[in-house]
């Protein structure tokens, strides 16, 4: 009885396995369970710090704008133009608050559709033309002007209807730099107002109507015949001054002109013609005339021989042209040269022997 108590207070002396089996899974289970616990909350913080990374790397790119060195950037925060633009480089903007506009500085061509008008005289012309512009100022283009593009266009189109009204059509072709320099300036007016500067405006065809073309070709046509027959009138002249100079100095010097008529002879004798004319000589003749006394028989003889040699050389001089349409129409020119020289040489005959009706 004593042992027994005491053997209770001590503990049992045999333990069943099974107990001890469960109790041992309860105590050792535990410290296990609390260690999966920190090990899935560690990738929940690895995973959640990723996260969070990653959605910083993209609201910074997303944050970053590079502009290109003929662009300026113009930055907008909630609506307003936030301080000067952006030059070529990185530039860092707030995502979500900030919104760039890149702005183009480049010279821009612009082609202008061809327009159809009525110039100051009245001729019915289309004209196309071509604009060089570029921004100046890149607030200005954006905010003043919805689309300067199309702005400039329409401004260029009114301005070369203005100028071709304002106009002729000989200042149309051939006065294009001055009609280029008055279309820059009615371009550039208003767009100075828009951020915008003109650089150039070229003028490039000028479309007629067919019959115009033809109009103006008959008017070259006639102005180059016109110039030939002034340079021709003009040669002439010339020509005759020199002529008229040579005559004088062959006057003041008889020898000369006796020269020049050897110089003739033997000209026309080397192209062996079968027909020689020699011109006779008048003033031999009123010689005669006036050194012969008029109260001889000799002398009267001698005088009508003069006034009839006379006469056959001036009625030769004036019938020559119809004489040879004659002689072409009769067939017998060669009679008609014939009786020519024989006066001639009656003439001739009379003067010497003073019996000009033998000598006939």
């Amino acid at each position: 009885m004593r042992g027994g108590p005491a053997r209770d207070r001590a503990g049992p002396l045999f333990v069943d396995p099974a107990s001890c089996g469960r109790a041992g899974r309860s105590i050792g289970g535990r410290p296990r369970r609390l260690a999966g616990e920190r090990v899935i909350e560690v990738e929940s913080v690895l995973l959640i710090l990723v996260l969070v990374l990653i959605g910083l790397g993209v609201a910074a790119s997303s944050g970053l704008r590079i502009v290109r060195q003929y662009e300026r950037g113009l930055v907008f925060r909630f609506g307003r133009v936030h301080g000067a633009p952006r030059q070529p480089g990185l530039s860092v903007i707030i995502p979500g608050v900030d919104h760039m506009r890149k702005v183009n500085m480049q010279i821009v061509t612009l082609p202008i559709p061809g327009q159809d008008g009525i110039t100051r005289d009245n001729v019915t012309v289309r004209v196309d033309a071509v604009v060089y512009f570029k921004v100046i100022d890149p607030v200005q283009a954006v905010v003043s002007v919805e689309n300067y593009r199309y702005a400039v266009g329409q401004v260029a189109q009114t301005s070369l209807r203005s100028i071709i009204g304002k106009s002729d059509l000989d200042s149309l072709l051939s006065n294009r730099e001055e009609l280029n320099q008055g279309l820059e300036l009615m371009i550039d007016s208003p767009a100075v107002g828009w951020g915008i500067h003109i650089e150039r405006v070229e003028i490039k065809e000028v479309s007629l109507p067919e019959a115009m073309k033809r109009a103006m070709s008959r008017q070259a046509e006639a102005e180059r015949e016109r110039r030939g027959r002034v340079i021709s009138a003009e040669g002439e002249l010339q020509a005759s001054e020199k002529l008229s100079q040579a005559a004088g100095r062959m006057a003041d010097t008889p020898g000369a002109l006796q020269l020049r008529l050897l110089e003739t002879v033997v000209e026309v004798a080397a192209e062996k013609n079968s027909t020689l004319v020699l011109p006779f000589p008048v003033e031999l003749l009123r010689f005669l005339e006036s050194n012969t006394s008029k109260d001889s028989e000799g002398g009267q003889a001698l005088r009508q021989a003069v006034e009839g040699a006379r006469d056959a050389v001036e009625s030769l001089e004036r019938g020559s042209g119809s004489g040879t349409e004659e002689a072409a129409g009769t067939g017998s020119p060669g009679r008609q040269t014939a009786g020519a020289g024989g006066t001639a040489e009656g003439a001739g005959g009379a003067a010497s022997t003073g019996d000009p009706v033998e000598q006939r």
